[in-house]
Formats: structure tokens, C-alpha cells, sequence
């Protein structure tokens, strides 16, 4: 009983530390923008350019095309193109762990699934006739085994290649190695159970049954260890820097995407005062303190100030 109880607490931690860095992300002031082109929005300029180089662009309403944007978006989620195009050496482990990340993910839902599948009475010779039923335990069967050696080689790639990397290293802190070995300790004992506890995940499966049931459920020693190395590394995700992938999702669409135009009366003219409103303690010889943002622009610095007649 006590795994369940662990992994519904580390469930709510999870979701709550996700809810609360999203909330933090979107809060965020506006940014400033990287003026990057093409912008995967924008109709009829796929080689760059921009809707503000057309003649009269504010008298017509503006077009955008979602669905270009998401395509770009999701094709960086899923093949990482800017890793394989700026360092290929490192993207070949890097594509692999996220991807047995992803992969994690796919193989739990194939078992959440199947957990619903038995609870609502399907028996295991219902399952044998059933083609969906026998894709959905094939699907949990490579999902999950992918997971674990794609994982693996990814993570341990990772390792090596961020210790004998000298500009890798630079960038690593004692965080991150401890993150990728947590990670790696993860796809190992997942790997260590289904081969030597669960070649089939009927047992993971019956976990997952007992967690929507809340009965526990019969579970080997490598199995509670992968599970409780699993749901506490979930729960302490949402406040490290591996949530990196929600703000990737802010910094494509609110920062190298963003051309939305400042028109009077708009929410980002509001927006925009609220800041420019806000004083300066700090001074510099361009920079008078106690003036608005707003002043210091209209103004002409500290260092002419003093030269001013008076």
C-alpha cells in the first residue's frame, strides 16, 4: 500500500509543479524579441521577410498560419533539427534519450490502457481475439523495451560525452550529472525488471490497475525500485531545469515568433506602459535613478543632464 501512496503524493507534486511552472513562464513580462526570419507564421514568405515590410500592412487584417507554426514547432520536438544541424556528434545522443524519454511516456499509456481494458472485465482469452487489444499489448511490449535501451545508450552518451567535451563541460554543472544519472538509474532497473522480474509487463500492467483501483497489487523488488526511482523523479522535475521542455513551448511562440504588432489601444500597448512605468534604483552615466523607463527614453542621460544649462 505504501507504493501506492508514494506514487498518488509524487502524481500531485508533479502536476502541481507543472501547473505552477507553466503559470510562471506565462506571467513572465514581454519579452524582447529576437527578430529571427523566417517566422513559421508568416503566409507567402518562406525564406524570411515580414507581414511590416508590406505596403499598408495596418489598414488589412492580419493573417497568420497556425498550422505551419505547429508543424515547425512539433518537428523540433520530435527530431530535434537544430541539434542535428549545429552538432550532429551530440544530437546522436541526445535524440536517443529524449526519445526514450517519449518513448517512457507512450509505454505508460499502452499500460494505463491495458489497466482499463482488465477493469472493465476484458479477460486475457478476450485479448487474444481481439486485434486491438493484441496491438495495444504489442504497442506496451516495444514502447516500454525501446524506452529502456534507447534510454540508456542516450543517457550514458550524455555522460561520457559532457565529461570529455571541454566546451560540454564548461556548461555542466554537478546538477546535471546527478539529473542524467538519476535518469539512467531509471531506464535500468526498467530494463533489469522486464527482463528478469516481468517479460510480458503484466505485472506493471496490474500495478496500473491497482493504482485506478486503489488496491495494490503484487509487485517484484526491481519493479518497486524502478517505480519508486520513477514517480520521485517526477515529482522532483517540475522544479530543476529539465522543464526546459514547457518553456521551450514560450520561447518559440513568445519569442522568436512574436511579431504582434504594438497598436494603440492594444493589450500589448498596456502592457508595454506598465513596464516603461516602472523606476530605476540602479544609475549609470546613461541612467538617472528614480526615473520610469519611460523617462530615461524620452531623456537625454545623466551625463548631458549635467552638462544642461541651468
Amino acid at each position: 500500500m505504501w507504493l501506492l501512496l508514494l506514487t498518488y503524493s509524487c502524481l500531485l507534486i508533479f502536476i502541481a509543479g507543472l501547473v505552477w511552472r507553466i503559470y510562471k513562464y506565462a506571467s513572465l513580462p514581454v519579452h524582447l524579441r529576437w527578430e529571427l526570419y523566417p517566422v513559421a507564421h508568416e503566409i507567402g514568405k518562406p525564406y524570411g521577410g515580414s507581414y511590416l515590410e508590406d505596403e499598408g500592412w495596418w489598414r488589412r487584417p492580419r493573417k497568420t498560419n497556425l498550422l505551419g507554426e505547429s508543424t515547425v514547432f512539433l518537428r523540433e520536438i520530435i527530431f530535434f533539427r537544430e541539434y542535428f544541424h549545429s552538432n550532429r556528434r551530440f544530437w546522436s545522443f541526445v535524440y536517443p534519450f529524449h526519445l526514450g524519454l517519449f518513448l517512457l511516456a507512450a509505454w505508460a499509456i499502452m499500460l494505463l490502457i491495458g489497466a482499463i481494458l482488465t477493469l472493465n472485465g476484458l479477460t486475457v482469452s478476450a485479448a487474444a481475439a481481439n486485434p486491438w487489444l493484441q496491438l495495444t499489448y504489442y504497442l506496451t511490449l516495444i514502447s516500454g523495451i525501446a524506452a529502456f535501451v534507447l534510454g540508456i545508450f542516450g543517457t550514458v552518451g550524455l555522460l561520457f560525452k559532457r565529461s570529455i567535451d571541454e566546451d560540454l563541460r564548461n556548461y555542466t554543472a554537478p546538477i546535471d550529472y546527478f539529473n542524467l544519472l538519476g535518469i539512467v538509474l531509471i531506464f535500468l532497473t526498467g530494463l533489469l525488471f522486464w527482463v528478469l522480474e516481468d517479460p510480458t509487463f503484466g505485472m506493471a500492467r496490474g500495478f496500473m490497475q491497482g493504482l485506478l483501483s486503489f488496491k495494490p497489487s503484487l509487485a517484484g523488488p526491481l519493479m518497486t525500485t524502478n517505480i519508486v526511482l520513477l514517480v520521485m523523479f517526477l515529482a522532483y522535475m517540475p522544479f530543476t531545469r529539465m522543464m526546459h521542455y514547457v518553456a521551450k513551448y514560450f520561447t518559440y511562440h513568445k519569442v522568436r515568433w512574436d511579431d504582434e504588432p504594438n497598436i494603440k489601444g492594444s493589450k500589448l500597448e498596456r502592457k508595454l506602459k506598465e513596464l516603461l512605468a516602472q523606476s530605476e534604483s540602479w544609475s549609470a552615466p546613461h541612467i538617472r535613478p528614480g526615473k520610469s523607463w519611460a523617462e530615461q527614453a524620452a531623456g537625454s542621460g545623466a551625463a548631458e543632464d549635467k552638462e544642461a544649462p541651468k
